[in-house]
């Protein structure tokens, strides 16, 4: 088992593709490449139309023909697609190992990905998940100059809290994790199931770990992180007219969707934390501050009080991103 020191745990790799030819086979040659070699890849193919799992499957063939030891491969294939979050929930669901990294169509490893993170889980028994950093890089694979961390604004005080007692609070705020990076333990996928769909699955499994065996933060970038436009999931960082496009965005639909999310949060997560009173309190507080904020009004005005009140609560800084939320409330057309 994950973290037993009598054996080397066994590593899985869960995939999740949706008509994903044009960059798997670099992702998998990427995996093959590992120092620490992977037992098993485990694709979860989201109706492709554009021959994905067959590629995946000759890729895998062609390397087994001229090295034994090469990793089990299983393909699972969706005749309708499911949606990301549930279609890498199946793939973790179907993954043997004792420990599984999360793994994108369209990236590239470093060579040295999973060694590291299993490291990381060595040097910390009951672990429950290992994320990193990515180096950002465009559809050719060229550098773009950033990391996921920077553009995400993770600095080291960040990463110390999310290494440490901090975590929970600093997930309820916003998801600071991707699952591209992400190693899990057997424990934690068993744990976060079923994935509610209000989450996306990196989310879900980064607070529900946040409570349990806690997370380990490589600074350093285990990854290529593809930019190319298309994808399902991706990450940018917003200049001061992005920002002030998002404040004309409608929030209605935002806010439902955050509220949706805090439903779930405070319906799983009490159980899956044994009850404990500090996480009952605040995924409770969590659910009042995204019902206040969905039923703000629609006139501005009416909706100073309101936000005004919640301001002085704490709970805007406490389960969201403080001023920057404070001025969308109040600004927002609905």
């Amino acid at each position: 088992m994950a973290g037993d020191g009598s054996r080397s745990p066994r590593v899985s790799v869960a995939i999740g593709t949706h008509n994903g030819a044009t960059y798997v086979a670099d992702q998998l040659r990427s995996i093959l490449a590992q120092s620490r070699p992977v037992d098993e890849i485990v694709v979860s193919d989201d109706a492709s139309v554009d021959g994905t799992p067959e590629l995946a499957e000759q890729l895998l063939a062609d390397h087994r023909a001229t090295d034994a030891a090469a990793p089990a491969l299983v393909v699972l294939r969706n005749g309708v697609a499911l949606g990301v979050t549930a279609n890498f929930e199946q793939a973790l669901a179907a993954a043997s190992g004792d420990l599984v990294a999360l793994c994108d169509q369209d990236d590239v490893w470093h060579p040295d990905r999973v060694a590291r993170a299993v490291d990381a889980f060595a040097a910390r028994p009951g672990l429950d998940l290992v994320a990193a950093d990515a180096r950002l890089v465009d559809g050719a694979g060229a550098p773009l100059g950033s990391s996921l961390f920077e553009t995400l604004g993770v600095g080291p005080s960040t990463r110390r809290r999310l290494a440490g007692d901090g975590a929970f609070h600093e997930l309820l705020k916003r998801n600071l994790l991707t699952g591209a990076t992400m190693m899990v333990s057997r424990s934690l996928v068993e744990r976060a199931r079923p994935f509610p769909a209000s989450w996306v699955h990196d989310e879900w499994l980064a607070v529900v770990a946040s409570v349990g065996g806690g997370i380990a933060v490589l600074a350093e970038p285990v990854i290529d992180y593809r930019q190319h436009g298309a994808n399902q999931i991706g990450v940018s960082r917003l200049g001061a007219s992005g920002r002030i496009d998002r404040l004309r965005e409608p929030r209605s639909a935002r806010n439902a969707r955050l509220l949706d999310r805090a439903r779930d949060l405070a319906e799983r997560l009490p159980a899956i934390s044994a009850g404990e009173a500090s996480v009952v309190a605040d995924v409770r507080a969590k659910l009042a501050h995204e019902q206040v904020r969905a039923a703000l009004p629609e006139p501005r005005l009416a909706r100073l009080r309101p936000v005004w009140r919640e301001w002085r609560s704490g709970r805007y800084g406490r389960y969201g991103l403080g001023a920057q939320d404070v001025l969308r409330d109040l600004v927002q057309p609905v």
